[in-house]
Formats: structure tokens, sequence, C-alpha cells
């Protein structure tokens, strides 16, 4: 079989991709969504790994690749309805690390502050219940045991690429801001080194605010 041009493969990969739910879960082993459709339309991938899209996304991907739909992969999760990340506000402790986390920018909230989470822009990725040091993050059903492309649309899965590629340019630029500091003060001004210096602060930030957190318990 004849390898595609890069155009036709990019025009896959953009094909592929408008697609996908935009969740950027992961779960489908690939570090976005568009990266899952770069890795079908390259054949190293297949269709069945995109627990959001469910059913009904393995057969929108069969029908642009011409593969045969399949279940869904059981390794990379299950078809369920879309969830939404509920912050207990006791709790939370104002580390930022869910902020870090959330590939859409919906949870709001600064340093030693209260979070909380926009609810009508969480994608339900879950990936920022891993990150918080207090477990203050939960999850509930917020499309009424919809699932797949049921519990999402393409306007919602649209708006979430979007704020998915102002988040990663967020995150670039706060590298850039680092890269800076560090060379105001005659630093190494490597990418391990600044993501070393970020590290270290946020790690204070957080052991101050746990400290303060367990100072307050009962």
């Amino acid at each position: 079989m004849l390898a595609a041009a890069p155009t036709e493969t990019s025009t896959l990969v953009d094909a592929l991709d408008a697609v996908l739910p935009q969740t950027q879960c992961t779960r489908c082993g690939y570090p976005d969504c568009r990266s899952y459709a770069a890795a079908i339309a390259e054949g190293s991938a297949d269709i069945d790994r995109c627990p959001p899209g469910g059913a009904e996304g393995i057969e929108r991907l069969a029908r642009l690749t011409g593969r045969p739909a399949r279940p869904l992969d059981p390794a990379c999760g299950t078809e369920g309805p879309r969830l939404l990340a509920v912050v207990d506000e006791n709790w939370c402790i104002g580390c930022t690390l869910c902020l870090k986390a959330c590939p859409v920018d919906s949870i709001v909230g600064g340093r030693k502050r209260m979070h909380t989470v926009i609810d009508r822009l969480c994608t339900g990725c879950e990936l920022c219940i891993p990150v918080c040091p207090v477990d203050c993050i939960s999850l509930v059903d917020a499309s009424a045991g919809r699932t797949g492309w049921a519990a999402w649309s393409a306007a919602q899965a649209d708006e979430a690429r979007d704020r998915y590629a102002a988040h990663r340019a967020r995150l670039e630029r706060e590298r850039d801001d680092e890269q800076r500091r560090l060379r105001r003060h005659d630093e190494p001004v490597d990418a391990t080194t600044a993501e070393a210096g970020a590290a270290a602060r946020k790690n204070a930030i957080i052991e101050a605010a746990l400290a303060r957190a367990r100072a307050n318990r009962p």
C-alpha cells in the first residue's frame, strides 16, 4: 500500500480531529485528540480508543478511514455520561495544580484562593482529579445518563478545541516568562532547569497550603 502524500495525510488528520469530542482526556493513550487523529491517519492507532466519543464516535472514524467499526477497546475505558468536575470549596487549598492540569482552562482561581469549575466549559476529562493533593474534586453526571455524542455536541467540541489551543499557548507563555526570569538572574535557561525552578516554587506553595489545611482541621 502506497503511503499517503503529506497533504493527504494532513487533510485526513483534520477530518479525523473534527469528529473527535475534544475532551483532551488522554484515555486513548495519546496526549490530546489531535495526536490521536494523527496516529489513526498514520495507521499506528486503531479507531476504537475514544471512550468519550463512544460507539457513535467509532462509527464516525470508521466512515472516514474505511476501516470496519468495532467495539470500544476496554483498555481505554468505557462509554459513559459526560462528567463534571466539582470542587469542594471547604477543602480547596488554592494550590493551582488543577489549573494547569485542566486542558481547557475551565477551572478558575488563584494561589491560596478557592477554585471553582465553570460548568459549561468542563469536558469531564478527569485530569484534575489525580493532581489534587487534598482530594477535594469529585465528578458528577452532567448529561443525565446520556453517553458518547448524545452527551456532547459539535459546538461544545469546537469550543473545547479552541480553549485547548489557548491553554497550550498560555503554558508556553509561562515557560517563556520563567526562562526570562532565569536570564535576569544569570541562571541556566534550559527547559529542565526552568521546569525544575517552577516545580520547586509550586511545591513550596502546596506544602504551605497543606500545612494551613492540616492546622484548620478539627
